[in-house]
């Protein structure tokens, strides 16, 4: 069977992903309540209760909103590193009715989780320790990057052999600055280098990235208020025109509803 991804949602408001091979079911992030979750799975025919466990990149509500009921329930183990397992149990602790199945890496690190080999890496956000993943399957591998102010060197050479790349272009940089619902104090932290990703930073961090191997680019974490779907699209398709990468194909993502599943290899 070909390697499965979809893209449950991304966005400000949650963030999850479904990844599937012949042996093994994750997801990255749980940033959707348990019911989305079940929901969002179920369109595409699979349960929460088969996973193998989920994959955390830092511990913002947008990322584990779902995970408390998900590990309590079903005790799915739970990939992070020890300053986000701290920084969780600070966050849920009133939700906690057992002892989580937790499986703590260091950042840097690679790990298995069933045929998967998982290579974690540093990025620049305001979290405790966040993180990024390359996810090394048998038909491809596949990056995910959806929260970091900057485009580190090191964020570059983790990606650059990705097929699948999951990335965030957050906002417009014009819209943010102009938007009358956000505080200035916002704005600094989101364009801060410990922030989010605008759509240029992310097309120039593309450019950085590109490579004959990479085949899809996905557009992730968009704002609400702060970014349009075929703003962020336009802009990373001039650049992808460019540098004459046709052979890779930009993926919009949504808040809403999962995209289509992606089949590699």
């Amino acid at each position: 069977m070909a390697v499965q991804l979809t893209i449950l949602g991304s966005g400000s408001g949650g963030n999850c992903a479904y990844l599937e091979t012949d042996e093994t079911r994750i997801l990255i992030d749980a940033g959707f309540s348990v019911r989305q979750i079940r929901q969002r799975l179920a369109r595409i025919g699979r349960s929460p209760e088969r996973l193998h466990g989920v994959l955390i990149t830092h511990e913002h509500s947008d990322h584990i909103q779902g995970l408390a009921g998900l590990a309590d329930r079903l005790g799915i183990p739970l990939y992070c590193n020890r300053p986000t397992r701290e920084a969780i149990e600070d966050q849920l602790r009133a939700q906690l009715h057992a002892e989580f199945n937790w499986r703590i890496f260091a950042t840097g690190s690679s790990f298995e989780v069933g045929d998967l080999s998982v290579d974690s890496f540093s990025v620049p956000h305001d979290a405790q320790e966040p993180v990024g993943f390359l996810i090394r399957t048998h038909a491809g591998n596949i990056g995910l990057v959806t929260d970091l102010g900057h485009v580190t060197k090191l964020v570059i050479e983790r990606v650059r052999c990705a097929n699948v790349l999951v990335f965030e272009t957050n906002h417009d940089v014009k819209m943010l600055q102009e938007c009358p619902r956000r505080p200035w104090s916002l704005k600094q932290r989101i364009l801060g280098r410990h922030g989010h990703l605008s759509n240029e930073a992310a097309a120039d961090a593309l450019e950085q990235i590109m490579t004959a191997e990479l085949r899809h680019f996905y557009l992730g974490h968009l704002s609400r208020e702060c970014n349009r779907p075929e703003l962020a699209q336009r802009v990373i398709n001039d650049r992808v025109e460019r540098i004459g990468a046709h052979h890779c194909r930009t993926e919009l993502t949504s808040q809403h509803v999962p995209c289509p599943t992606l089949s590699i290899g």
